[in-house]
């Protein structure tokens, strides 16, 4: 064998932060030593693996060709190397979820991961469906748990819990008092809404098809919580997961208002690369997810 598995350590971690500097941080080595083996690397199999742009280094096109089979191999080589020494799969997980997720349904569900593998590791990024994806493509993290829809061919998306976003608004606005919003009700009201890039947004404009010319949108926020404190104080209209409204419908602190014309529903997807080892700990959250209980009330997770 004319490589090394550190000669692909080494490679991976200049992929993951386009620079040599960043990749010597990673794992602890002097900048020399990190360009010493790539520049070796690329020497025995006279390959040009990246190209650099300004400071950065970017993967050429044999380099990205590669790096989804090298992550792979590096991640079995870990893993049998583990089984040589007699030591169990430790269970270490990098999680990525999107705002909603993040907030009100991952939590338990690590509690239940945790639960049974009591070492482990597990960290979570929250962010939105983009930015998730971005990261799962590039091996940041294991998997994502996303609430929009994503098109990137290096991913593997699927369904593991159905969503609904529901219409809210503060107990003193007009539509508190109505049974159901017409159209021409959702174009008069002036609205309170996520950003652009996020996966209830996509879901909203999705369900609002055919009147988003039309809406009054008077704020994007990035925040739940941060939305529904403006609608609190009357500044719209909002919609989001009905997840994230539990408590404050059942204090009495925002009105869910119906709109029985328009189709909110959605799927929560796991964000997987195609590429990605299947270690026996990304098999487990992945069961895990898929066997939530399919429903609305956060409070049902831990059950």
């Amino acid at each position: 064998m004319r490589y090394t598995l550190r000669q692909l350590e080494i490679f991976l971690a200049i992929a993951r932060d386009e620079s040599v500097s960043g990749a010597a941080r990673q794992l602890h080595l002097s900048q020399s030593a990190v360009s010493s083996s790539l520049a070796e690397l690329e020497r025995q199999f006279e390959v040009q693996l990246f190209d650099r742009v300004g400071k950065r280094l970017r993967l050429s096109e044999r380099g990205r060709a590669l790096r989804s089979q090298a992550e792979a191999l590096l991640d079995q080589a870990m893993e049998l190397e583990r089984g040589l020494e007699g030591q169990e799969e430790p269970g270490d997980l990098r999680l990525g979820a999107t705002l909603t997720i993040g907030e009100y349904l991952a939590a338990p569900l690590i509690a239940r991961y945790l639960a049974r593998r009591p070492g482990a590791r597990v960290t979570l990024d929250i962010a939105n469906t983009e930015e998730i994806g971005r990261r799962v493509a590039n091996f940041e993290l294991d998997v994502g748990m996303i609430e929009g829809e994503l098109a990137m061919r290096e991913l593997e998306v699927t369904p593991f819990r159905e969503d609904e976003l529901v219409v809210f608004c503060a107990p003193g606005h007009p539509f508190a008092k109505k049974r159901a919003l017409s159209d021409d009700d959702l174009l008069g009201a002036t609205w309170v809404l996520r950003e652009p890039g996020s996966g209830t947004r996509q879901a909203f404009d999705r369900a609002m098809a055919g009147l988003l010319p039309g809406l009054q949108v008077a704020l994007t926020l990035q925040q739940t919580e941060a939305l529904k404190a403006a609608v609190v104080a009357g500044l719209g209209v909002g919609c989001i997961s009905r997840l994230a409204l539990v408590e404050d419908v059942r204090r009495g602190r925002l009105r869910l208002c119906r709109v029985p014309q328009r189709a909110f529903g959605r799927s929560f997807s796991l964000a997987i690369h195609r590429h990605k080892h299947r270690s026996p700990a990304l098999e487990r959250w992945i069961k895990l997810c898929r066997g939530s209980v399919r429903g609305c009330l956060a409070g049902d997770e831990t059950k």
